[in-house]
């Protein structure tokens, strides 16, 4: 690591369509349940598609205070919720760490598309002055990390990243380099969605990238299996809390699992679609290893992208293939999204939490609808059942709209 400093996971929170906190989130991943279901949040009828995974039984009053709660997108809450889990999770507080060392990064791939939808309407139906002095501030991707430092009363770096579906990896990447550097000595970092919205389902049918399995919604998400036919949409938060490891020592704190590595690359290719074989995918994975200093025999589980899309899926296979050679038919590789649905910007911070939980409990997650095999993808999906195993390094990828790819790599815990 060449003098960095080490950084670990003190505390987790996930807000998802398969469970509001860790305990639940995590049992129902292993158990294979999927978050898909006809959409609640508005009319469908007119959609191509009729369901998402939205977070099930969901009011933000149950969490915030109700004030908090009405001036808050439903993105911001379930980063506000996310990150308040993460916090009491880590037991991490501005009073008893100096709280200029404690960062917040986190951020979402869209930010706030349910006030832009409720604002138009106001606009369109009373004119200018029936918006809200609150649109801006609801509608911003930043005002969730702005809102996590208010509460906590952390001062260090605060900023969100927004780089579509790799949002809350380039999150956890940053905190990561942060810590090392010694800006910062713990951060919040993660990221939030709420996009199952009347433009956002709208929008995305148009680009012909969801799937329309409607009469068998739970069943529709399948990454890697010969009939997917689009990647269904979810909404949620994830958060991590990032520490130097010998503070975390120091203050007794639970850990995780360590941060080893992060890989940033560009594909510089085409707006949408992957570049053939994947190359900015093996880019990105060889970086994270490179900067581990491991070799890629050592990792043991892939948390993949894995969107259910034709193109994504096989091009991803190849980038595996390519980065892991003889290894790639022996590492476990499983795609949650089978399970949540695309989180787009908190994915990255969701998976991770996969991740993470495949290290410190030696389980890995199954990829569930997997039915019938693709030729062109042809690796070990763990399909359908969870698989108990030793599990030293884990990876998660994450790739964006734009080109973006992002790969962190986390490695078991081991008091020394």
């Amino acid at each position: 690591m060449n003098g960095k400093r080490k950084v670990v996971v003190t505390g987790v929170g996930a807000v998802t369509p398969i469970g509001i906190g860790l305990d639940e989130f995590w049992k129902n991943l292993v158990a294979g349940v999927s978050g898909a279901a006809p959409i609640t949040h508005f009319d469908t009828k007119d959609y191509d598609t009729h369901f998402a995974c939205e977070v099930k039984n969901f009011k933000a009053v149950d969490f915030l205070d109700r004030k908090s709660a009405q001036r808050l997108d439903p993105f911001a809450q379930f980063a506000m919720i996310s990150a308040d889990l993460a916090v009491d999770d880590s037991g991490l507080s501005a009073k008893d760490f100096d709280p200029d060392r404690i960062g917040v990064v986190f951020g979402s791939g869209i930010g706030g598309m349910h006030s832009y939808n409720t604002q138009f309407m106001n606009y369109v139906n009373g004119g200018p002055s029936r918006i809200s002095p609150f649109f801006i501030p609801m509608l911003i991707p930043d005002i969730a990390c702005g809102q996590i430092s208010i509460k906590h009363g952390f001062k260090g770096p605060n900023y969100a990243t927004v780089s579509a579906c790799a949002t809350a990896s380039h999150a956890i990447g940053d905190a990561f380099r942060l810590i090392q550097y010694g800006d910062a000595d713990a951060v919040v970092c993660g990221g939030s969605e709420a996009p199952i919205t009347p433009m956002g389902l709208g929008g995305f049918n148009a680009m012909r990238a969801l799937s329309t399995r409607n009469d068998a919604p739970e069943i529709a998400s399948r990454p890697f299996d010969a009939k997917r036919d689009g990647f269904v949409m979810g909404e949620g938060g994830g958060t991590l809390i990032l520490e130097e490891l010998e503070q975390a020592r120091k203050r007794g704190a639970k850990i995780y699992a360590e941060v080893v590595g992060i890989g940033f690359t560009a594909d510089a290719h085409h707006i949408t679609a992957p570049p053939e074989g994947g190359e900015g995918a093996v880019r990105s994975m060889n970086r994270s290893l490179k900067d581990a200093g491991i070799t890629a025999d050592k990792v043991d589980y892939i948390n993949v992208h894995g969107t259910s899309t034709q193109l994504g899926d096989v091009s991803e296979t190849i980038a595996i293939k390519t980065t892991f050679k003889n290894h790639a038919a022996k590492v476990h590789i499983s795609s949650t999204k089978s399970m949540t649905g695309h989180l787009l910007g908190a994915a990255g911070a969701v998976e991770a939490i996969a991740a993470i939980m495949a290290c410190k409990t030696d389980s890995i997650p199954p990829t569930i609808n997997y039915e019938f095999p693709d030729p062109a993808c042809d690796l070990d999906y763990t399909p359908n059942k969870a698989v108990h195993t030793t599990v030293n390094y884990a990876l998660s990828n994450t790739f964006g709209f734009g080109g973006h790819n992002a790969t962190i790599l986390f490695k078991k815990y081991t008091p020394t």
